[in-house]
């Protein structure tokens, strides 16, 4: 990076509003918040670039609205795979013998048409879409770079830091470590920067939760296989699916398309007599062969390991004028595909925060807010993510699961009722996706009224202050969220235009932009009823009333303005 690279050799000091160190989805997610806003920010990370490897393969209904919200989620959902491959979930003793169940979903071309039908617990301006991390970060990447107007800085890391009264001084260095490090200098940083968080480890902040859990499946090492193999599909002797599980004695595998067109991210229970430190390609390839059950040729174009079994959550996410965010504070055993998408969701909400206190619009107790927050949806969510690892790695298989004849038919029928009923619990789970809320929080106005019930299969649209805006589609077509503001919206029903106004005003006065959007319509008055809604750049409802007594007051509670 070039700004870095002049201030090696001239000493000077790099300055910006933010330095983000981790550019994967929530850092990258970060900077394009703030680009947004007009925040400078530099991104730092010691990859060379992007994801190679798959990693994360579903993004969640809610993170396609927030990616909607910021502009990208057409060109999200048109990677990945191709618009009319099936984005099933479908269980085998093995990938080419006996099928046990399945979870048939829309592909991505039907999602879009689709969802405009939908009501209920599903009524969202997006449906989830099944594609690779490495294809998101890299329309991230590009977006936070035109927004910020800075490269992110791949191949530097960070050193170390400091933090006083106004600031934080960091050092950065190539993470090849030539050349001298840079001084940074920023208002704030941010660690995004993973499980092994240099921010976080500095801060002297642990995790607290369990990890080390030990399950047949999703509950130890797992060895993870890039591979290419595009004969796979005229192999296959059943519908294709997105993701392929194989539930045999042997080896317990899960297989995601990565491009539809012969790439899978593959996924392999490591025995506790096993060490796949030293295995290679070839091992690889006989690890392909006993999940399918096929002899086809396939092209490995990486391998690594990793450790499921964890539910895990830091202490804190906030020391003085540096934050974290993401695995940094969070790691999942990734079932649900909860990780990333939860990690969307800190960039989202420190965003708006960062934003508006550095700006000068609101004080800096507002940022305070974010752990309190945050971090119990880091709770919340690892817990749904263990349950969901339970119901699958808890289920045991013996040989005989594979046996020809009576004994084989019905343990094969009951494994199909099992497994039919985990993959729902499992993937379909709108009160998941939906129903993260901030009960509780400082900057919620609580009017007294119950939320609806935490439940992960179910979500019930709710205004009761402190949960996501219940979505609506005006006349079939276009999203109510397509019509709220990017910043701060006050949502009304005609006749309360006067108090509504006097509510924007007051925010407006307060140096906020806030955008009155009066709700005539009759599928918005049966969904948010008669009351105003006061809904915040995330588009969680902040409050609601018929009329605020002391819009100054209710300003400086959501926003904490000064």
């Amino acid at each position: 990076m070039k700004e870095l690279q002049d201030a090696q050799r001239s000493g000077e000091t790099i300055e910006v509003d933010v330095l983000v160190a981790g550019a994967g989805p929530c850092g990258l997610m970060l900077a394009n918040e703030l680009g947004l806003r007009g925040i400078r920010c530099l991104l730092v990370d010691p990859k060379a670039t992007t994801a190679f490897n798959p990693q994360a393969n579903a993004t969640q209904a809610r993170t396609m609205e927030h990616y909607r919200r910021i502009g990208i989620a057409d060109e999200i959902r048109a990677l990945g795979l191709p618009g009319d491959h099936p984005t099933d979930i479908a269980y085998f003793t093995r990938f080419a013998t006996h099928e046990l169940a399945r979870l048939r979903l829309p592909t991505a071309a039907q999602a879009s048409e689709h969802v405009r039908g939908l009501r209920g617990a599903w009524n969202a301006a997006e449906l989830p879409h099944r594609v690779s991390q490495k294809f998101v970060e890299a329309v991230l990447r590009h977006h936070a770079e035109a927004r910020t107007g800075r490269p992110v800085a791949f191949g530097w890391k960070l050193v170390d830091f400091d933090q006083d009264a106004e600031g934080v001084s960091a050092r950065v260095a190539p993470a090849d470590d030539r050349g001298p490090a840079v001084t940074v200098r920023a208002r704030y940083l941010v660690g995004a920067d993973g499980a092994r968080s240099v921010v976080r480890q500095a801060l002297g902040i642990a995790y607290g939760g369990d990890t080390g859990v030990q399950r047949q499946f999703m509950g130890g090492r797992m060895f993870a296989v890039y591979l290419r193999s595009p004969t796979f599909y005229q192999a296959l002797p059943h519908d294709l699916a997105w993701m392929y599980v194989s539930v045999n004695h042997e080896r317990r595998v899960f297989m995601a398309s990565v491009d539809g067109q012969g790439e899978f991210a593959f996924h392999a229970a490591v025995h506790a007599h096993e060490d796949p430190s030293d295995w290679t390609h070839e091992d690889a390839k006989r690890l392909f062969a006993q999940a399918s059950g096929m002899d086809i040729p396939i092209e490995v174009l990486s391998t690594g390991t990793w450790i499921a079994g964890h539910s895990l959550v830091a202490e804190r996410y906030q020391q003085g004028r540096v934050f974290l965010a993401g695995d940094a504070v969070h790691l999942f055993t990734p079932t649900g595909g909860l990780g990333y998408n939860t990690a969307v969701g800190d960039a989202v909400n420190l965003g708006w925060k960062l934003a508006a206190v550095l700006k000068g619009h609101s004080s800096p107790a507002l940022l305070d807010s974010y752990e309190t927050e945050r971090r119990p949806i880091g709770l919340r969510n690892t817990d749904y993510a263990r349950g969901f690892a339970d119901s699958i790695g808890l289920f045991q298989t013996t040989a005989a699961l594979e046996a020809e004849g009576a004994e084989g038919d019905e343990l094969r029928e009951q494994a199909s009722g099992v497994l039919n009923e985990h993959v729902r619990r499992e993937f379909n789970i709108p009160g998941v996706t939906f129903g993260e809320r901030y009960d509780g929080s400082p900057i919620i106005a609580s009017d007294g009224g119950a939320p609806p019930p935490d439940s992960a299969n179910d979500y019930q649209p709710s205004t009761c202050p402190g949960g996501r805006l219940p979505h609506v589609w005006l006349g079939g077509e276009r999203s109510l969220y397509d019509a709220l503001g990017f910043e701060w919206t006050v949502l009304a029903p005609r006749h309360a235009r006067d108090a509504a106004q006097a509510l924007v005003d007051a925010g407006t006065a307060a140096g906020l932009s806030v955008t009155l959007r009066l709700g005539d319509e009759p599928e918005v008055r049966e969904a948010l009823g008669e009351a105003m809604l006061l809904v915040r750049p995330d588009q969680v409802i902040a409050w609601r009333g018929d009329r605020a007594p002391d819009p100054a007051a209710l300003w400086r509670r959501a926003a904490c303005t000064r």
